[in-house]
């Protein structure tokens, strides 16, 4: 395994829910991953986010690693889910809600 498939592991294994993202919860970097923000906010479950502009070896790893060609990628338990146009389809359908309590994701701080 690469090294960049190695550090991408480890990320995806090493937090219950990551969303690999353009920018940071607090400040998106396109409407994509603020929506994809937006979707984890409103399920009130704690995230954790990496922000692929910092760094082009995740940024391209993580499209191979997934065999998906877009960013943001949401992951839960080690699990890919997709991008933000299927956490919305999930979300509004009450999957994901019901996927993260089934999957016993932590919730967010309040």
């Amino acid at each position: 395994m690469s090294d960049i498939n190695t550090r991408l592991s480890s990320i995806v294994t090493g937090n219950d829910v990551v969303l690999f993202m353009k920018g940071t919860p607090l400040f998106p970097q396109c409407g994509f991953s603020s929506k994809a923000v937006a979707i984890l906010e409103h399920c009130g479950v704690a995230y954790d986010s990496v922000d692929v502009l910092q760094d082009m070896e995740v940024r391209q790893g993580i499209k191979t690693f997934s065999d998906w060609p877009t960013i943001p990628q949401l992951y839960v338990k080690g699990e890919f889910l997709g991008g933000s146009d299927i956490m919305m389809e999930m979300f509004e359908a009450g999957e994901l809600q019901q996927l993260m309590d089934e999957k016993k994701v932590a919730k967010a701080d309040s």
